[in-house]
């Protein structure tokens, strides 16, 4: 009976530890479900960079220029070359390479026979004409005119005349005392005219354009047999691209690439602009020159409505420094002379392999046409940053309703800019793309256009598609179009006269030979030691 008992005992032992242990294992792996249920693998992914962040506000924004949180940098931008989730990783790299600088690099220190500035003439007075850039080129003539002459150059007035009305002076845009200081061992510049000058007989010139060292020697120099005073009207397209004397030609280039640097709370907020922007990865700045001005001064109507073209035509004919009233929209887009259109240049874009994670920064002014001339390329390029997006409105206010310091801003960033692109060869373009060489050949696609739009035409009508052929031809006729090292050109053949000078490469487009020298490499300069 004993006996008989004990076994029940162990029996129910067994028993309540059997269930024990199957209740310890089930509660276990109920934890193991509910742990596996939630898991981030198993949850929507949420955005955990500045780059996914603003791709995905991009995505579902109305507007391509509405506010959205600016990637403030609180990270090091990417390092990476190449865009994630891009197809062909090594043409995207071919992409985003620059083109081999061949060892050049700037040399704008003055000849050994350069001296210090003579004892001054008199005084040259400058209004700079234009946009900033043309201003920018022209004062940097200016002070090369001054050392010529033997002047005393006053600080230049900006034009406040000009289509954009900008009431900016030298200082708001332009870093004054640097500008002194840094040419101080070339000539002489003062901030103001002296007091008991203020009345005295001037003489208002017009320089000739694209002028040599020997007019300025002889016909302007004389004038200070007679006046205290001069002042150049004009500061654009007055002195010759090439044929100057070296020194002069380094002058240039000191005075633009080194001494008229921008005013530093200018400076300080387009670097913050190109951090912001690299927050993305590696970006192209895209120079769209599709802007009021531009479309009316070209005469361009591309896509334009009937209404739009007759507003574009008045504001040409009510511009009275603009020569020419009549153009032909189709001619002129035929020849190349048109800005490419947003839709036109995602095409181009799309045709060089870029894909649609890659950053651009839009340098330019309003578009026209507003948000629905920008929905082609936005479609293509979701990730399209602007002043305006990258920056509060409380950071922007100090440069609004100023054209040049916004320009100004745009310029920063489009220097720093991986690839810069310009959509039309005006005077921004010419002077970022020289700019660019001048600082090591950095990346710039410059698009064939007068090419272009006789392929995208040929799309539009079907006659071929968009696919890897018309890509092979559009890399094919762009690789010898991206910035790599060569000399600046001369005149067309056959030219002759005042078209000649025209038809020049311009000097701040390209600073090779005179300011940029090729360099030995290391390694040939020791066998050149060791062969002698």
């Amino acid at each position: 009976m004993m006996q008989k008992r004990k076994w029940k005992t162990v029996l129910v032992v067994r028993k309540v530890l059997t269930l024990a242990i199957g209740a310890i294992a089930l509660v276990a792996l109920m934890s193991v479900h509910v742990h596996i249920g939630f898991s981030p693998s198993a949850v929507t992914k949420l955005p955990t960079t500045q780059h996914e962040i603003g791709y995905q506000n991009l995505r579902t924004e109305g507007s391509w220029n509405q506010e959205f949180a600016p990637p403030y940098i609180t990270k090091a931008p990417h390092s990476t070359r190449t865009l994630d989730g891009a197809s062909g990783t090594s043409d995207l790299h071919k992409l985003w390479k620059p083109p081999p600088n061949r060892d050049y690099s700037p040399c704008v220190t003055p000849s050994p026979s350069y001296t210090s500035p003579p004892e001054s003439r008199g005084y040259l007075l400058v209004h700079a004409n234009g946009g900033l850039n043309q201003m920018r080129a022209g004062i940097c003539d200016m002070v090369a005119v001054a050392r010529i002459i033997n002047a005393t150059l006053v600080i230049p007035e900006l034009d406040k005349r000009s289509f954009w009305q900008d009431s900016s002076n030298f200082s708001d845009v332009f870093d004054e005392d640097h500008f002194i200081n840094s040419l101080t061992n070339d000539i002489k510049i003062i901030k103001k005219l002296p007091m008991e000058l203020k009345t005295a007989t001037r003489a208002v010139k017009h320089f000739r354009s694209w002028s040599g060292i020997e007019y300025y020697e002889e016909e302007i120099a004389s004038m200070w047999e007679e006046y205290q005073v001069i002042r150049a009207a004009k500061s654009d397209s007055r002195l010759a691209n090439n044929n100057l004397p070296l020194d002069i030609q380094k002058l240039r280039c000191r005075a633009c690439y080194q001494a008229l640097r921008f005013a530093p709370k200018i400076e300080e907020m387009g670097k913050l602009l190109v951090d912001r922007m690299r927050a993305y990865g590696p970006y192209i700045a895209l120079h769209l020159r599709y802007e009021e001005d531009m479309l009316a001064f070209s005469g361009c109507t591309r896509d334009l409505s009937p209404e739009e073209a007759e507003e574009l035509k008045a504001i040409r004919e009510n511009t009275t420094w603009w020569k020419v009233k009549e153009i032909d929209p189709i001619e002129q887009r035929a020849k190349g002379y048109c800005p490419l259109t947003p839709k036109e240049v995602g095409m181009f874009l799309s045709l060089l392999g870029f894909t649609s994670k890659t950053p651009i920064y839009i340098a330019a002014g309003e578009i026209y046409g507003g948000d629905s001339r920008m929905e082609d390329l936005r479609s293509r390029f979701p990730l399209l940053m602007n002043k305006e997006k990258l920056a509060t409105l409380e950071e922007l206010e100090p440069f609004t309703n100023h054209a040049s310091q916004m320009a100004a801003l745009d310029y920063i960033v489009s220097v720093e800019s991986d690839i810069f692109i310009p959509s039309y060869s005006g005077n921004m373009a010419r002077a970022v793309e020289g700019h660019r060489r001048f600082v090591g050949h950095r990346k710039t696609i410059l698009p064939d256009r007068k090419a272009l739009v006789r392929l995208f035409d040929k799309i539009e009508l079907g006659m071929v598609k968009e696919g890897k052929n018309v890509a092979n031809r559009v890399i094919g006729m762009h690789k010898r179009r991206q910035g790599s090292p060569r000399k600046r050109k001369g005149p067309i053949s056959g030219t002759k006269g005042m078209d000649r000078f025209r038809s020049e490469e311009p000097f701040y487009v390209n600073p090779l030979p005179d300011c940029l020298c090729q360099k030995e490499s290391l390694s040939t300069m020791n066998s050149s030691s060791i062969i002698r």
